[in-house]
């Protein structure tokens, strides 16, 4: 894959955190019932983020899960040739709860629709809204995010791709194409 345009720095991936975080307390007052999930890999890092600006910001420590959605997928069988399966640790009954899913990218929707099947193997949260920093469109399956960071626009032939500093050393949104065997 080869870079073509910086979506978001450092400072523009804080900023549009900080914005979702807000959206989510202003959505949810009552912070006793509300629970956040990170889908593997990025999405788990921007899910400890926004429990961190929580946190700072009313002083309430929520709890936070970790979500593999790999087996649930619809292509598992098709397209992964080896399913690399990742931690999932959800240690908070999520009954009831108000779970705020998040991942790095929404695009075709069918990752968000494993998701809701695995996170519902754990119990049946309250509600479940879904909040990502890109929203690129193309969607195949009726499913939108409650909280987004940035919507953009991309083809067929183009990816997000996602950097955080806990694996990456640098926070960076990066706008790429595929190139021949991708």
């Amino acid at each position: 894959m080869k870079k073509i345009e910086l979506i978001m720095d450092s400072h523009a991936l804080d900023l549009a955190l900080t914005r979702i975080t807000h959206q989510i307390r202003e959505n949810h007052s009552d912070l006793s019932k509300l629970a956040i999930v990170g889908m593997q890999t990025r999405g788990v890092f921007l899910a400890k983020r926004i429990a961190e600006k929580i946190k700072s910001m009313e002083s309430k420590e929520l709890p936070v899960g970790v979500l593999d959605a790999t087996l649930y997928r619809d292509d598992y069988r098709t397209s992964l040739k080896q399913p690399k399966v990742k931690v999932t640790d959800i240690p908070f009954n999520t009954n009831g709860k108000t779970i705020v899913l998040v991942d790095d990218v929404l695009y075709t929707g069918r990752t968000v629709r494993a998701a809701l099947d695995a996170l519902t193997d754990f119990g049946r949260p309250g509600i479940i809204r879904l909040a990502v920093l890109i929203d690129r469109g193309n969607r195949e399956l009726p499913i939108r995010a409650d909280y987004v960071g940035k919507k953009i626009t991309t083809l067929a032939n183009q990816e997000v791709a996602l950097n955080v500093r806990e694996i990456d050393d640098e926070d960076s949104l990066w706008l790429m194409e595929l190139e021949e065997g991708d």
